[in-house]
């Protein structure tokens, strides 16, 4: 599935989008129980989250656009 955009609440330390919380997709809020990996690109920090449902997400925070975009990596729990 493509990358789409989304709202994400998320923790912000010592710097905006540190660590996503919940968002919401589908009409759904998804909390965030883990997060899996991190990595950084030049377009800013990206996760890769599991959800309470089971479902395994990446969640990438463009910071030049203020944009977060979501991919679906694993559904196969998702309800």
């Amino acid at each position: 599935m493509p990358c789409q955009p989304i709202q994400v609440t998320c923790y912000s330390g010592h710097s905006y989008a540190q660590e996503p919380r919940a968002f919401t997709w589908q009409g759904k809020c998804r909390t965030v129980v883990a997060v899996e990996r991190t990595w950084r690109t030049p377009s800013g920090p990206h996760f890769h989250v599991l959800t309470e449902s089971g479902a395994r997400f990446d969640l990438d925070y463009n910071e030049q656009n203020d944009e977060w975009l979501l991919e679906v990596v694993s559904n196969i729990y998702m309800k």
